[in-house]
């Protein structure tokens, strides 16, 4: 079953002050299947980020179409669905975890994770005990669960970011970056949480600078560059 498909997309950014408009990204063809993962590779500056801003439509694209099968309401244009339907999409079947932590002030560590559980309608009791497991999965030191993240570190606030989007199961996961500013083990700890929700039927599209994070992961590579999706069969042997 085909999950996701991104056919002809094209997003254009105005800049009003210059009285510009500019193509950001354009002629953009992929597709993937239920369970699969693709990594989206490409210079700094290609559009990478803006493909998965797009599929979470915080951006509207300009041209093209983007076909997502979503288990409420089957095949949808995520280009053209209703804000309301959109909003269901976010919480209950597509995550988006980028390199920036946005959360609500005054709200602790643990309490964000729980409510992301209280969403899906999951009970306080199952909440509280698959928020502690999820912030020990990705070592965050127990002292901090129940302070604010705004005084946390970068890799602290990326690791409670993935924590937040991966502890509700998605349906669908958009990944962008997500280890940028994490060492080695916390690294080995993401991996780990993706080949688990792999192994759950998460559909996933990722970003990575770190090819080497990517090899034997991805079932398959787009590369910006020259509009090519390549199915992987063993590791990936893209050269950047």
């Amino acid at each position: 079953m085909t999950m996701l498909e991104i056919k002809d997309f094209g997003k254009r950014f105005t800049i009003h002050h210059l009285e510009k408009t500019m193509p950001a990204i354009e002629h953009i063809n992929f597709s993937l299947e239920a369970g699969e993962f693709i990594g989206i590779v490409g210079k700094s500056g290609s559009g990478k980020s803006t493909i998965l801003k797009s599929i979470y439509r915080s951006y509207l694209p300009d041209t093209g179409n983007i076909l997502y099968n979503s288990a409420r309401f089957g095949q949808v244009d995520l280009a053209t669905i209703s804000e309301r339907e959109m909003l269901y999409l976010r919480q209950y079947e597509i995550g988006y975890v980028s390199q920036f932590l946005n959360v609500m002030p005054r709200t602790t560590c643990r309490q964000l994770v729980i409510n992301a559980l209280l969403e899906m309608g999951e009970s306080e009791e199952v909440a509280l005990k698959e928020s502690g497991e999820a912030l020990t999965h990705f070592e965050m030191d127990p002292k901090l669960w129940d302070s604010y993240p705004n005084t946390f570190s970068g890799g602290e606030k990326l690791r409670l970011n993935i924590a937040m989007a991966t502890v509700k199961n998605p349906r669908l996961l958009l990944l962008d970056e997500p280890t940028a500013s994490l060492d080695q083990q916390s690294k080995v700890k993401v991996r780990e949480m993706i080949e688990k929700l792999k192994n759950k039927g998460t559909t996933l599209v990722g970003i990575f600078h770190d090819i080497e994070f990517m090899e034997g992961l991805c079932d398959k590579v787009y590369d910006i560059q020259s509009r090519l999706q390549t199915v992987v069969k063993e590791t990936i042997t893209y050269e950047s």
